[in-house]
């Protein structure tokens, strides 16, 4: 299911928080994304009402299944392509930027071949 680039953004960021802090709040994600606390708002009750999210009993979000898989399978585009721009020599900056927008538009059965095809070289 294609959750769109902003959802699939504040996915991959929890999924960032939570292997760095442990546990992650709204704030924590606003604070990461520069975002307001209303925009958080809005994508963490989209987020749960399609099941990706859920809030444990001190209020902190947790990622469902489905949601590491989406948020994991993001992050793994991400960080691909902004090391693989970088060992070509695009500037780092520029680099984070481009495989974030690469991460959302490419399809798994691309990026999986390409991965295949670097990793026999």
């Amino acid at each position: 299911m294609n959750l769109g680039e902003s959802l699939e953004n504040y996915l991959e960021a929890i999924y960032i928080l939570k292997h760095k802090y442990g546990v992650v709040r709204s704030v924590d994600v606003a604070r990461y994304m520069g975002f307001s606390k209303p925009s958080i708002s809005h994508a963490v009750k989209e987020l749960r009402k399609k099941e990706y999210l859920c809030l444990d009993d001190s209020g902190n979000l947790v990622l469902t299944d489905k949601g590491i898989e989406m948020a994991s399978k993001t992050y793994e585009k991400h960080c691909f392509f902004k090391k693989s721009f970088i060992d070509v020599g695009v500037d780092p900056q520029v680099a984070e930027k481009e495989a974030c927008k690469i991460e959302h538009a490419i399809s798994d059965e691309s990026f999986n071949k390409i991965k295949k095809y670097y990793e026999k070289k």
